[in-house]
């Protein structure tokens, strides 16, 4: 991968700045030639209020939603973008400030009420957020945006028209779920998220939505838990924003970053917390891999353990000879991450920001194995014989199996996150490609390519260009992994003179640019995203 490349310039910054939507949307010039097979939609979400009023949010995952579309069709592109009408948009456009509490951000009473309404509504318990602008994904015929609680947002992928809020508590136990669901060919959802299990303590379950039904009712209502899986504290479940998935099993790592139920149930309505201030870190308990089936939703009774690491994003898992590879995007150590991207931090001069990423934790793309087959009496014996891997796990006196990894990918305060495969053929399966954005200083400045079995890397990236999440569509008439494949990335350059924001179409084979559509907009940041054929 090339070498760190500097931003004196600051570009960045208007990724980070508050935008108008559409009313309807608006032609790109196109500079090469999209290929005809591409002629669906690009479906992405992210911040695009960055305050209310005189109100500012704090942090990067606060900005209300913003839902974002390119489409394709016949040679031409068109852009459209529109604010999700979340209850937390809605109220705070129509009460002209922040009304409920985002991720970083406190909600503060309203100040035209008297101190007596003030006082109680302290006491009202926590109000939830339902600012979906981390992703969007199908159910059945139908289009979700999400956040990480437990309401999801009905949208409409062709008008970008919100149609309902969707609360998941009414249908399965769970607190809320992740913004990265795994869904089959069949069109099943799984996803994972924190509930309490037997005796009232904390539980992490993993639910599954069935397909489109024949009778054509809605798919959610048939929502039912697989499995359930014990959490390493009683009262704190550790933060989780992703799970893996294999053709036999789930993979689920519990990291140490935890959230502190009893600030969340109780200090919060007093003390004015948000939802950052939950968080705290066990500095002792390391990462705990979890493994379960899939058929039969047993929980398998394994203690495989490593060092502390935060995680956000897996890239892939599979079965390999009674292995299972866990390839995952990591941050090294157990502070989180997330203290680390406040919208101030990420304002700062070039200099500022590289300063405070220094004190972060290091990324480093790592794979695990855990063998499947273990027997107490191998003690002191790396357990792992596939040829390919440098990984180890070690069987210790007490039957925990000590994992070290095999790292793919490392250079200082380069990361190689939101990563991306050719899903639809490889998820759970032996894989060779990896596709992800190339963050800087937690800056993101490049897209790049993995091999995950040699580790070599392509890059694409040009001067004072900010891209976003690569997303794989593979060509219909692809043979090989990445054969004709094309990478999709909105892309903003800020210092251009009249098109400032664009969509980049790459060659998934070299990243060779393919095409570009650009449109007379600042586009800002997004985070995940689909594309529909």
């Amino acid at each position: 991968m090339k070498r760190s490349v500097e931003h004196p310039a600051a570009g960045y910054k208007k990724i980070f700045e508050t935008v108008e939507e559409l009313s309807e949307p608006i032609p790109a010039q196109v500079i090469g030639r999209i290929p005809p097979w591409l002629k669906g939609s690009l479906l992405r979400l992210g911040p695009g209020l960055f305050e209310v009023g005189d109100e500012p949010f704090y942090h990067l995952f606060d900005g209300q939603a913003l839902f974002h579309k390119f489409d394709f069709k016949n040679g031409q592109v068109t852009y459209h973008r529109r604010f999700v009408r979340t209850d937390a948009y809605v109220r705070a456009m129509t009460e002209k400030r922040i009304v409920i509490t985002e991720f970083g951000t406190f909600a503060f009473p309203d100040p035209c009420k008297n101190i007596f309404s003030r006082f109680f509504s302290y006491f009202k318990g926590i109000e939830v957020t339902d600012n979906a602008l981390v992703n969007v994904y199908p159910v059945g015929e139908d289009f979700y945006a999400c956040t990480e609680t437990n309401y999801i947002t009905k949208v409409n992928p062709e008008t970008l028209e919100t149609i309902s809020k969707v609360d998941l508590c009414n249908y399965v136990s769970i607190n809320g779920v992740t913004a990265h669901p795994h869904i089959e060919k069949d069109g099943s959802v799984y996803n994972i998220g924190n509930c309490f299990g037997k005796g009232m303590s904390i539980a992490y379950n993993i639910v599954r939505i069935p397909p489109t039904q024949k009778d054509k009712s809605d798919p959610i209502e048939k929502a039912k838990v697989v499995v359930q899986i014990p959490c390493s504290d009683r009262f704190k479940p550790s933060y989780v924003h992703s799970f893996g998935m294999t053709e036999n099993y789930f993979v689920f790592v519990e990291t140490p970053v935890k959230i502190n139920l009893l600030k969340f149930l109780g200090a919060w309505s007093i003390r004015g917390a948000n939802y950052m201030d939950c968080f705290e870190s066990n500095e002792t308990m390391g990462t705990w891999f979890h493994l379960a089936t899939k058929k039969t939703g047993e929980y398998q009774k394994l203690k495989f353990r490593t060092s502390a690491i935060n995680l956000f994003h897996h890239i892939n898992c599979y079965e390999d000879n009674g292995f299972i590879v866990v390839d995952l995007c990591t941050w090294k150590g157990f502070e989180f991450v997330y203290n680390y991207l406040y919208l101030a931090n990420l304002r700062e001069n070039w200099e500022e920001v590289k300063k405070q990423a220094m004190m972060a934790p290091q990324p480093e793309v790592r794979r695990y194995v855990l063998p499947l087959d273990v027997h107490r009496e191998e003690q002191g014996k790396n357990l792992i014989s596939l040829p390919y891997t440098t990984a180890t796990a070690t069987m210790w006196a007490d039957g925990t199996v000590w994992l070290e990894p095999e790292v793919l990918f490392s250079g200082p305060r380069q990361a190689f996150e939101f990563p991306q495969i050719n899903y639809k053929k490889y998820c759970g399966k032996n894989y060779t490609y990896a596709y992800g954005l190339g963050l800087n200083h937690f800056i993101p400045d490049r897209i790049c390519k993995l091999n995950v079995r040699t580790k070599e890397t392509w890059v694409w990236q040009e001067p004072d260009s900010y891209p976003s999440e690569p997303l794989f569509v593979a060509s219909p008439d692809a043979v090989e992994e990445d054969d004709a494949g094309v990478l999709l990335t909105i892309v903003v350059n800020p210092g251009a003179a009249q098109r400032p924001g664009y969509l980049l179409i790459l060659n998934a084979k070299d990243l060779t640019e393919v095409a570009r559509a650009e449109v007379e907009v600042i586009i800002p940041v997004t985070f995940h995203g689909m594309y529909k054929p």
